[in-house]
């Protein structure tokens, strides 16, 4: 039992109780997944364990992206992040125009030879949240200047998420409202984030109206704020399935609703939850939520450099919210959005990038003080009082 214990301590670094939320996580999604895929495994002509094996394998591979960027110094990622947005913006503008179009949407981008749909917007937003941590963080000491801080902000902020909301309005929203939440935590003035926000409603409402959602976005809208309106069909049999799982569920494997219900096993995952598992199953993923958030942003309090903190706190929240949006959705809180539930629903190259982000978290929560700059790192970076000082 030693040795195993040394191997993990040697390994496995960062907050240990993120790790197990993390790994819990994993479990439950492979349970959930494995329930919910029976039906489309039938229609696709293939065996109930094919997308078993598929979603787990592809969960061993975001844990091991996971590991692997956890075990990079996070202040690798400040420059890393610069060419993620350099590559990210023709990546945007190549998968609008000839992506692989699903749902009335080219978002997709088909990796050849092994066949794997890929959204560069996953990229993107990870990428956008890096390096704007970034920014923020080398001009503490100037953050209320407009030319050196809020206009580099503001350009890539809406050059990446109007470049998004031209395929995924419900992604692009998410994305520049977690930008707006570590700006207020970078200390940025209310001032500027109101221009900030007026640039963005602009950018956002010319970007929509332009590209490929608009229509579905006011349908979708108007069927969440119209009573006269009939439920839609997914959310109506989500509603079904909620009602019909009770305190304790039915049991895992007895859903009846994923027989119907389009994509049970992705944006509706969190219906099927609580028609196996009850509320009791419901409430204990909001809660692992709620528990992933606490830890994140225990990470921010405890980090010594303005940029751990910021990095940590804009990918817990980007996270969290996201999860927020789909369950509110499932629960009939919110206009359906087609975002899935991180962590637990089925996908393919999100469950890496998830992996990724969740990695550079725990990166950040080894506490490594910044003794010294990297080379090309600015002086002004190191040893800048903690994050929570400036919220």
């Amino acid at each position: 039992m030693e040795p195993i214990t040394n191997w993990l301590r040697q390994n496995l670094k960062g907050d240990p109780i993120l790790w197990g939320i993390v790994l819990l996580f994993s479990f439950i999604s492979i349970a959930v997944v494995y329930s919910s895929t029976g039906t489309l495994a039938y229609k696709k002509g293939n065996y109930n364990e094919y997308y078993l094996l598929k979603h787990t394998g592809l969960i061993f591979v975001g844990l091991f992206f996971m590991w692997l960027a956890h075990r990079i110094d996070y202040r690798y990622y400040s420059r890393l992040s610069l060419y993620a947005l350099l590559a990210s913006v023709p990546l945007l503008i190549f998968t609008f125009v000839m992506g692989s179009n699903i749902n009335e949407a080219s978002r997709w981008l088909t990796i050849p030879v092994i066949n794997q749909t890929f959204q560069p917007s996953d990229l993107a937003k990870l990428a956008l949240i890096s390096h704007l941590a970034s920014m923020l963080s080398r001009r503490q000491q100037h953050v209320d200047d407009f030319k050196t801080t809020l206009l580099p902000v503001m350009l890539w902020v809406g050059v990446i998420c109007g470049l998004i909301i031209l395929s995924n309005a419900s992604t692009a929203l998410l994305l520049f409202a977690t930008c707006l939440l570590l700006m207020f935590i970078g200390r940025v003035p209310l001032k500027q984030m109101a221009v900030m926000v007026a640039i963005g409603v602009l950018v956002g409402g010319v970007g929509l109206v332009a590209g490929q959602r608009y229509k579905t976005v006011i349908s979708r809208i108007e069927n969440f704020t119209d009573p006269t309106k009939p439920v839609p069909f997914q959310l109506e049999h989500a509603y079904i399935a909620e009602a019909t799982g009770g305190i304790f569920g039915k049991g895992p494997g007895k859903s009846t609703e994923r027989n119907i219900m389009p994509h049970p096993y992705s944006d509706f995952i969190y219906a099927i939850i609580i028609e196996e598992y009850g509320l009791f199953g419901g409430v204990i993923v909001l809660f692992l939520y709620l528990a992933f958030l606490y830890r994140g942003l225990k990470t921010v309090m405890n980090s010594y450099g303005a940029f751990g903190g910021l990095l940590s706190a804009g990918l817990s929240f980007s996270l969290v919210l996201q999860a927020m949006v789909n369950m509110g959705v499932a629960v009939g809180l919110g206009p359906i959005t087609g975002l899935p539930l991180p962590l637990l629903s089925m996908g393919g190259t999100s469950l890496i990038f998830t992996g990724i982000s969740i990695g550079i978290i725990l990166s950040v929560s080894r506490g490594e003080r910044e003794i010294r700059p990297m080379v090309g790192e600015p002086e002004d970076t190191i040893r800048i009082p903690r994050v929570s000082q400036y919220a």
